[in-house]
């Protein structure tokens, strides 16, 4: 939808009402660290967390990839949506009043932006009709399946708000279209109901079916899963997709699992939705489940973001659909798997069960054994590889070999790879010793054929290339005092602006230290910074000048990255400034040493250039103007190397 400016104090209230840790902790797993979280950030891989959200402050900041700002920021990245977007979808989740800057366009804008959540309202209501209905004569069979087939409680009927649609064709269009009054094409929009094709009206999507709610990650109804109770294909239908529900960007049962997934720092993901209720049913949380598509990446990113290790367990189905699922799947995320950037396994159930079975015979504890057990991606696929194959006979050995050999190129980890080589090589050795180095050189060789090792000189390392010293090299180290100098320079301002930004008693003496010399920031990143310091004023508060200019910069992603690290204090910036007079004296030496050096090479390339003879008093000139810029630049060396020789 077109959306039009929004007023300032609309703006203002959210990011007052957005708490950053409720908005960031959905996204990631957060642990208390002193008075701010940590977690792994969810804009780089890494393993090691260095992404920090400080409550304090409202802001959040990666030491890592140096990704910063305020909730607004964090969603506007994480989700790549608009600033507007994220502040209108804000505005609905804390029920704050949405003002925009142009009268003319309200009414029209408020009309789409009530129609999002009106949808969330017709499909809560539809939630509780199905609910009502289950517990009705008409529900009676639903019921007895879900207590007696599927041996759920009440309570865990009740806790994945299971329901039933009744059998007849506009039993729930009467109920939110007549009784409800909810607009029929509202209705059609949430995957409720379809227009008759051979006359007018419209009929329901589900009927005489348990149904099964999905949920978003705030827990709001988005769609329905229904599962028929007798042979009417097909067995499980689910809602069409919508403008809420998109089936590769949804898991079930997420909102339920997420703080299991971050305790037990582990996510399972099961093909069925009764098998992630059983599952959570018999205790153990950390379940979601696919919606009946193929195992997308986005879901796979989505689910391990509660997962600090990343660790996932496929627990498809044995039977030939569950293994092409399977196999589906790790070659969606296959890639991250080979980095080692997802830790997964994949868990087949003993005689071809699935969870919801296992569990009817089995206890909780034998289950989590059984993922304890889970063999790794590479393990299984080699399983799967060797399953029902004869390695005495020849086709076989040969087709069975090819399969390794095109598993085992993917692997980039050299340690991994040397294992699985190992390993390989021992499948198709037979148990004879005596083949093992064979086994093993071929299959290098298939591996790389363009080096072609012996079985030990492939797990040598190889030499390290001498170093060749070229005449562009050689250019290189003479542009190193420039080099060096911008270095120092982008140190100074850096130090000046982060102090200015967090040590509000030293801006006054800053600025004026800055117009009595007359200096500017050199370096484009830190005058933009400092031209949208001086355009705010009246501002006391530290954190009130930093997410104010945050705010200002979420219209400039690009030069925000250069300058995001500054509104963010780790142990050595609050070291650095920790001396706070003396480093800002320092910083405005360097800064201004800058500035002479440049007139200090001008004058003195003119007093080489002109001749003392014809011209001397512009001779005489230009000496003392080098002379006196020489003079001044040994002064700022004194400042800066005694106020603060170890930073500048």
């Amino acid at each position: 939808m077109s959306i039009p400016r929004l007023h300032p104090d609309t703006i203002e209230e959210i990011k007052q009402r957005a708490d950053i840790y409720d908005v960031i902790s959905e996204h990631v797993v957060l642990r208390r660290r002193g008075k701010d979280f940590v977690g792994l950030c969810p804009f780089h891989e890494e393993k090691t967390p260095s992404f920090t959200v400080s409550s304090s402050k409202q802001m959040y900041y990666c030491f890592g990839c140096q990704a910063g700002g305020n909730a607004i920021k964090f969603l506007m990245d994480l989700h790549k949506h608009s600033f507007s977007e994220v502040v209108l979808d804000l505005a609905r989740r804390y029920q704050v009043p949405v003002q925009t800057l142009e009268p003319e366009h309200r009414q029209e804008f408020s009309r789409q932006l009530s129609e999002r959540s009106q949808l969330y309202e017709v499909l809560a209501s539809a939630s509780q009709f199905y609910q009502h209905a289950l517990k009705q004569s008409q529900g009676k069979l639903a019921l007895e399946y879900l207590r007696e087939k599927r041996q759920l409680t009440d309570e865990t009927i009740g806790q994945f708000n299971l329901g039933y649609a009744p059998a007849g064709w506009e039993t729930l269009y009467r109920y939110l279209v007549e009784d409800k009054r909810y607009p029929v094409q509202l209705v059609e929009k949430a995957g409720l109901i379809k227009p008759r094709k051979e006359s007018t009206g419209y009929y329901d999507v589900f009927r005489d079916r348990i149904m099964i709610p999905i949920h978003d990650i705030m827990g709001r109804a988005i769609a329905f899963g229904g599962r028929s109770l007798g042979e009417e294909q097909p067995k499980y239908l689910n809602s069409p997709e919508t403008e809420l529900f998109q089936k590769g960007k949804t898991l079930f049962a997420l909102h339920q699992a997420k703080a299991g997934i971050s305790q037990l720092d582990q996510a399972v993901v099961v093909e069925g939705y009764f098998d992630a209720i059983a599952l959570h049913a018999a205790g153990i949380n950390n379940v979601v489940a696919s919606l009946g598509t193929a195992l997308s990446l986005e879901q796979v990113r989505l689910v391990l973001r509660y997962s600090d290790s990343k660790q996932l367990i496929l627990n498809f189905d044995a039977d030939k659909a569950g293994t092409i699922a399977a196999e589906r799947a790790i070659g969606e995320i296959a890639n991250l798997a080979y980095k080692g950037e997802v830790q997964l396994k994949i868990l087949n159930l003993p005689d071809g069960k699935d969870a919801d079975e296992y569990l009817l015979a089995r206890s909780p504890e034998d289950y989590r054994q059984l993922l304890a057990n889970a063999p790794l991606w590479l393990d299984w696929q080699i399983q799967q590889i060797i399953k029902n194959r004869d390695l005495k006979q020849a086709t076989d050995f040969q087709q069975v070999s090819q399969q390794l050999v095109k598993l085992l190129k993917n692997i980039e980890n050299s340690d991994t790879l040397n294992y699985y080589v190992s390993h390989c090589a021992e499948i198709l050795a037979l148990g004879d010793t005596r083949l093992l180095p064979l086994r093993v050189e071929n299959l290098l060789t298939q591996i790389a054929p363009q080096n072609s090792y012996s079985s030990q000189s492939a797990y040598l390392p190889r030499p390290k290339q001498p170093r060749i010293t070229t005449q562009s090299s050689t250019q290189e180290s003479k542009k190193t005092t420039p080099t060096l100098e911008k270095s120092l320079l982008e140190q100074a301002e850096a130090l000046l602006l982060r102090i200015y930004l967090h040590c509000p008693e030293q801006r006054q003496f800053i600025t004026d230290a800055l117009e009595e010399r007359d200096l500017q920031f050199s370096l484009s990143h830190h005058r933009f910074l400092w031209q949208q310091i001086l355009e705010i004023s009246s501002v006391p508060l530290e954190q009130e000048l930093i997410s104010t200019v945050q705010d200002r910069f979420l219209e400039f992603p690009e030069e925000i990255e250069l300058v995001s690290h500054l509104f963010h204090l780790n142990e050595k910036s609050q070291k650095e400034i920790l001396r706070t007079p003396q480093v800002v004296q320092a910083a405005i030496a360097c800064m201004e040493r800058v500035l002479r050096e440049k007139r200090y090479r001008h004058f003195l390339e003119l007093w080489q250039q002109t001749d003392p003879q014809v011209e001397p008093e512009r001779w005489q000139s230009y000496y003392q103007a080098f002379y006196a810029e020489k003079q001044r630049l040994q002064e700022l060396d004194r400042q800066r190397l005694f106020s603060l020789p170890e930073l500048l």
